[in-house]
């Protein structure tokens, strides 16, 4: 079973004949598939163009928009395929490129991603993804993909069900997925310009890119050992806070100066507590990854 995933917020030009192409496509297939259309709260009437369809779909519909993140959740939990494909509803991302997508995963590939090779949108929307694909994620997680910014992606259930999607950690899950091992691999696709609709994405979207960029760097380096992350950096703090605090009191014991009027006493204890505080909260982070891997073997 082949379960493609939708999730579309005011589309609703573009649903049915998106729907039109996948049902060409698929007929070639000789897996079953779904469709699982997910509405993150459309105001145009998408969910009610979708009732004209001749063929069996899913339907999922939020009460108002809470964002691709949680669309992509609900809709791989109503789903049953091995195989799942993420596919956005714009029809910028061509459906025939979904046998390449299955070929690779038949041959032996976990996890297939797409690399809009010739993409066909405005600057404002290639300058934000390009800084986050070479200035973010070359640098802080070692990307060995062209294009994480691509909705278009193939995998097996399996890899959904070791790596937990919550908030916008989609579009990290090619990253995800080789660092736990998986066989992962791209393809060129094709891509079309918006015909429909306005794009949902903008510059906005690089500065909310950075904190996820930090948090999953965080999450796949120190998720089992988060003391190495807080207690380096509680160290620094602790370090230069103490050396302060041991010249200040040399000059104290053996030349005589009087600290009460020199703030930098005042900066000297402040980062020593501050290094005390970061590095406690690497301890109480171990013994929560502790106790959960603990209740895990119960």
């Amino acid at each position: 079973m082949i379960s493609i995933l939708i999730p579309f917020y005011n589309e609703s030009y573009s649903l049915l004949e998106l729907s039109k192409q996948l049902q060409r496509v698929l007929a070639g297939e000789k897996e079953k598939y779904e469709l699982i259309f997910v509405d993150d709260g459309s105001t145009d009437g998408s969910a009610e163009r979708l009732q004209s369809l001749k063929t069996t779909y899913h339907l999922i519909r939020h009460r108002k928009r809470f964002g691709k993140g949680k669309a992509l959740i609900d809709g791989f939990n109503a789903s049953t395929g091995e195989i799942i494909l993420f596919l956005d509803a714009d029809l910028q991302d061509d459906p025939v490129d979904i046998p390449r997508f299955l070929e690779r995963i038949r041959a032996g590939l976990d996890f297939v991603n797409g690399w809009r090779i010739n993409r066909q949108d405005p600057l404002s929307k290639r300058l934000p993804s390009a800084i986050f694909n070479r200035i973010l994620l070359k640098p802080f997680l070692h990307s060995r993909f062209h294009d994480i910014n691509c909705g278009f992606k193939a995998m097996r259930r399996c890899v959904l069900e070791e790596i937990p999607l919550y908030g916008d950690n989609y579009r990290f899950l090619p990253i995800l997925a080789h660092e736990n091992g998986f066989r992962v691999g791209e393809i060129k696709v094709i891509h079309h310009f918006r015909q429909y609709g306005k794009s949902k994405y903008g510059l906005l979207r690089l500065f909310f890119g950075l904190f996820d960029t930090m948090t999953t760097y965080f999450i796949y380096r120190f998720s089992e050992r988060p003391l190495h992350f807080f207690g380096m950096i509680g160290s620094i703090f602790f370090s230069i806070g103490s050396l302060i605090a041991l010249n200040l009191g040399y000059q104290r014991i053996f030349a005589g100066r009087l600290l009460y009027r020199r703030p930098i006493l005042l900066l000297a204890i402040l980062l020593i507590i501050v290094g005390v505080q970061i590095i406690m909260t690497g301890i109480i982070a171990e013994l929560l990854v502790y106790i959960s891997q603990k209740n895990k073997k119960v």
